[in-house]
């Protein structure tokens, strides 16, 4: 008999012991402060090449916005040496020196200078036929200067000292000038007041010797420019891609204009002068030259450019009396 003090052990359940919390165990796991030495040299080498990438990167950045000359810190030792040393050709003592060239420049400078200063003196304080002299300098100065100039500028791949013709055909082209100055100033200290002009016309052929030189140094630079690199101061033998057959402009005008300026030139310096010997001298002398060239010249041009030479030597004279015909 169930009474109600003693609990039935048929409907009461017993109750499900709640299980116990555990940690999980980390002891398996390598903590993230531990790692190996190779875990280590491997990073530290990826990030380091990394940096240098980067820093690369930076520096042609910057490289790019910068001048040739600025990218030598990027090449090596011996290509830095390379490219810092000048070509050959431009040292001391070779065709194209640069201190030769300076050098020559330089005294051309001087000279013209001096030589202006001295004529405009001996014009404006003195009554002397010297002033000659002086002129003749600036006139053999500027010459000289302007055929290097005009060979350096429109022929460079050319231009060298010898561009200058300081040397050409030497020594008979300085003999001359020796002779010329010897003559004026002989003339005109032993006979200030001579006269050796025919019929008292000194003063007109002295006006139209300034202007012989004047248009002849115009003329030679001039058709030296307009020809550029078809222009050389010696007689070409083959023909080069640059070659070109120039008939327009001065060209269009006469054949071999440098030529004909420095033909007028050279007897109109003597006209200045004064000096009857070395006029008559100067123009056997440069026609002789002058003729015996042209024809040597066009022969090869003939060669060169065929039947348009031809044609043209047909329509065109060099305006140097009996040369070229």
């Amino acid at each position: 008999m169930l009474t109600a003090d003693s609990p039935s052990t048929a409907s009461t359940p017993t109750p499900t012991p709640t299980p116990t919390p555990t940690t999980p165990s980390l002891a398996g796991l390598t903590p993230l402060y531990e790692h190996r030495d190779d875990d280590v040299s491997w990073a530290t080498g990826f990030n380091s090449r990394r940096r240098s990438l980067a820093k690369l990167a930076s520096i042609n950045t910057r490289a790019n916005n910068r001048d040739a000359d600025n990218l030598l810190p990027l090449l090596s030792p011996v290509a830095q040496s390379a490219q810092a040393t000048p070509e050959k050709a431009y040292l001391p003592g070779q065709p194209k020196s640069l201190e030769g060239i300076a050098i020559r420049s330089f005294c051309l400078g001087i000279a013209l200078a001096l030589s202006v200063v001295a004529t405009a003196a001996t014009l404006v304080y003195t009554s002397s036929p010297l002033w000659r002299l002086p002129f003749f300098v600036g006139a053999l100065s500027t010459f000289h200067f302007l055929e290097f100039w005009t060979t350096a500028k429109y022929n460079t791949p050319v231009a060298n000292i010898g561009s200058f013709l300081l040397t050409a055909n030497w020594p008979a082209y300085a003999i001359a000038h020796m002779a010329a100055s010897f003559e004026c100033a002989f003339t005109k200290l032993l006979f200030p007041n001579r006269n050796w002009a025919p019929l008292y016309s000194g003063h007109i052929l002295l006006l139209l010797g300034l202007i012989m030189v004047v248009v002849g140094q115009f003329v030679r630079s001039a058709a030296m420019i307009q020809a550029g690199q078809s222009f050389n101061h010696t007689v070409q033998h083959r023909k080069k891609d640059s070659h070109n057959l120039v008939t327009t402009g001065l060209y269009s005008l006469m054949r071999h204009p440098a030529y004909f300026g420095f033909f007028y030139w050279g007897i109109g310096t003597q006209m200045v002068l004064g000096n009857p010997f070395c006029f008559v001298a100067y123009t056997i002398v440069l026609w002789q030259f002058f003729s015996k060239r042209v024809r040597h010249e066009e022969a090869l041009l003939v060669r060169f450019f065929g039947d348009d030479y031809i044609n043209y030597k047909r329509r065109v004279g060099t305006l140097i009396p009996f040369v070229g015909h």
